[in-house]
């Protein structure tokens, strides 16, 4: 019998007790979120604002993978699987991120290639997105698509605030290969065989 808590474990091969009761590996869980806008991705807030949770009612323990800020919306990924979680949200596998983002102007060529060229901040950090195109326009707003494979802090918000354009609303349609499709607003599911799949061919090919 081994009571140091540190002492290396094999799945595979040994077995772990407490109080002579079998611990049982935890079944993995992978959910997608269309998440809501004004819903804070945290477990909880000291203002007593809305998070996720409330609006997941999950039986177990999952936790977001990245955020999206309060003002956001669109497709969450939420997992018990910390190391998956850690490898989709890590900036190192470039997995890329589709947002659509209605901004209040109608804008040209220019200001969608001066997204891709680079975007100078206050403090002279230069933001990127990878890709950037001009979805539809109205007269006095249009819709944007933007591509990220890196993701900083309100980095779409940031850049687009930077050249004296407002961001009128923001949601995020696709991790790598995954879409949010047809998923109405508030509701998640739980990622098919070949969705988790399709994520993991996606990171492999990045690594």
């Amino acid at each position: 019998m081994r009571r140091d808590p540190e002492t290396p474990v094999s799945g595979k091969h040994d077995q772990i007790t407490v109080d002579g009761k079998l611990l049982q590996a935890q079944e993995k869980i992978y959910l997608m979120m269309n998440k809501p806008r004004g819903v804070l991705t945290t477990g909880s807030d000291e203002k007593g604002r809305k998070t996720v949770y409330a609006v997941l009612n999950a039986k177990s323990w999952v936790a977001p993978v990245g955020r999206l800020d309060k003002a956001s919306e669109g497709l969450l990924l939420l997992t018990n699987d910390s190391e998956w979680g850690a490898r989709i949200a890590a900036p190192e596998t470039h997995l890329d991120k589709t947002y659509h983002v209605q901004v209040g102007t109608v804008t040209d060529e220019e200001f969608v290639q001066a997204l891709v060229r680079g975007v100078k901040q206050k403090d002279g950090e230069v933001l990127r997105a990878k890709q950037a195109r001009r979805q539809r326009a109205g007269q006095k707003n249009c819709w944007l698509e933007i591509v990220l494979d890196e993701g900083k802090n309100r980095q779409i918000r940031r850049m687009i605030e930077a050249m004296g354009v407002e961001v009128l609303r923001l949601v995020r349609v696709a991790i790598g290969p995954l879409q949010l499709g047809d998923l109405a607003r508030g509701e998640h599911r739980p990622l098919t065989g070949d969705e988790k799949r399709m994520l993991d061919r996606a990171m492999r090919g990045r690594s």
